[in-house]
């Protein structure tokens, strides 16, 4: 596991386009997944501690989101042969395991993660109505013991875009695994 933190992508960016499937083969697209109020994309995996531990606490801001009206989408690149556990059919038990209420998606050739400008999991992107970025970086303030959290930046972010309030600016950034890129040996 190498620990890294993801790398700023500039507030307003528009969200990449994609075209993935989840592990039971239907295909996604922004439009697909996106909230009348905007749209949470986690690059994650199953794999990382770090994902792992944040796993609950994301499903439970997805049902927040979803009220809302915020569209989640999580999307997986780690499908690297050394990463057997971030395989589809992995992804098929974590959805069921960690009932995931939200496409998780399969980014096979890992070419939507560089597009989001990724580099760890997990890192959360958020977009406004018109897919431009208002929010980069980490779920919270305290990844391994939510008892410890002392900001929710994410969910901050959430309930500001949902009201209509400008996002908060100061971001700070995700911290997590690497991506296994399948170039990168």
């Amino acid at each position: 596991m190498s620990l890294l933190e993801s790398v700023e992508v500039a507030l307003g960016s528009p969200m990449p386009a994609f075209a993935l499937q989840d592990p039971f083969g239907r295909i996604h697209r922004p439009a697909d997944v996106a909230g009348r109020e905007g749209t949470l994309v986690a690059i994650t995996c199953n794999h990382c501690p770090y994902a792992k531990a944040i796993w609950p606490r994301f499903v439970e801001l997805s049902h927040l989101a979803a009220t809302l009206g915020v569209g989640v989408v999580a999307i997986n690149p780690n499908l690297n042969p050394r990463y057997p556990e971030d395989s589809p059919e992995a992804m098929r038990r974590a959805i069921g395991d960690w009932k995931i209420p939200f496409p998780y998606l399969v980014d096979e050739a890992q070419q939507v993660a560089r597009a989001f400008g990724a580099q760890c999991t997990p890192e959360f992107f958020l977009y406004d109505t018109d897919q431009r970025l208002v929010y980069h970086g980490r779920f919270d303030d305290n990844w391994k013991d939510r008892a410890h959290v002392t900001r929710d930046e994410l969910r901050e972010a959430l309930e500001a875009l949902a009201a209509g309030r400008e996002v908060d600016e100061v971001q700070h950034p995700a911290l997590g695994c690497s991506i296994k890129w399948r170039d990168e040996g």
